[in-house]
Parts: C-alpha cells; structure tokens; sequence
C-alpha cells in the first residue's frame, strides 16, 4: 500500500470528522523543556531520581535527567486525542533515553481497521538525530459517525476543546 501524505497536526481533527482509513499518517514534532519534566514529575508523582536529580542521573549512566517514558509517550495520545481515537490497549516499547531540549518526531499510521471502528495503530517517536527513542503500539475504537459529525461541529465552532489551536497556531 503506498504512503499517504502526511498531515499536519492542525488538520488531524478535520482528518478524523472526515473519517480515518487504514493507512492514514500523522507526525508531530515537540520539544520537552526541563519545566515539562518537572511538570509531569508533579502531575504523575513519578519523582523517579533519574528523571529529577543531575547526580543520580549521572550515576545511572545518563549525561543529565530524563524525560518519562510517559511524557514521550504522551505524543502518541496527542495524536490519539485529535482523533479521538479510545484506547482500549498500548504497548511501548522504550529504546533511548530522552533529554530536556531534544527535538522528537512522532509518527503514528492506522495499520488496521475493522468493521467496528476498532484500529490498530503503529509508531515510532525519534530524535533530532533520527535515532528510535520509543516504538509502540496501540489499539482502540475510532469515532462513529455520530461522534464524527460532532468532531465537524465542534471544528466549526472554533474547536474551543482542542488545545493545539494554541499550541501550534
């Protein structure tokens, strides 16, 4: 099956009120900020050394803290929510530590859909320097067309739930 184009992320919701098919790719790109990984260090209660102190860290083998694995998974539930898509299952695979700063590129394909709406999906997340930091896979039931013309109603109102208008305007 050849590639579809990718799109950009102000147009996944338009994508999915649209109607996914297998096949469909979406890639965003995001940065974590020290402040990000304090943050979610609060959020989560994960206050793991090797993702909060520079000595621990150093100790365990890392130049400087790491970002959680949850947080670099976050990309994938960013994606995930533009859809909204419902997640009924995730597998991650974690391969390279993740550092404040990094540029990291999360590229989702929907591989599979049945009858039901429920879809398969397959990711990579990499690096600035094209390494895999996370694979993953994720199952889970895509909007019905009621839900799909909800998501068009809501993009006609200005979409006032999607956080990215902000984030990526």
């Amino acid at each position: 099956m050849p590639d579809k184009p990718q799109v950009l992320i102000t147009n996944i919701r338009q994508r999915a009120a649209e109607g996914l098919s297998a096949g469909d790719r979406f890639t965003i790109t995001r940065c974590f900020s020290p402040e990000d990984i304090a943050s979610f260090a609060a959020i989560s209660r994960d206050y793991n050394p090797v993702h909060c102190d520079s000595h621990f860290a150093t100790i365990k083998g890392m130049r400087e803290p790491i970002a959680h694995g949850l947080l670099t998974a976050s990309l994938i539930t960013e994606i995930g929510g533009q859809i909204g898509w419902l997640a009924s299952g995730m597998t991650f695979k974690f391969k390279r530590p993740v550092y404040a700063g990094e540029t990291l590129t999360c590229d989702w394909v929907i591989s599979k859909i049945d009858e039901q709406e429920r879809a398969k999906a397959e990711i990579n997340v990499i690096n600035g320097d094209g390494v895999t930091v996370l694979e993953a896979e994720i199952t889970g039931v895509l909007p019905n067309e009621n839900e799909r013309k909800r998501l068009t109603e809501m993009l006609t109102e200005g979409d006032p739930t999607n956080g990215v208008r902000d984030l990526y305007a």
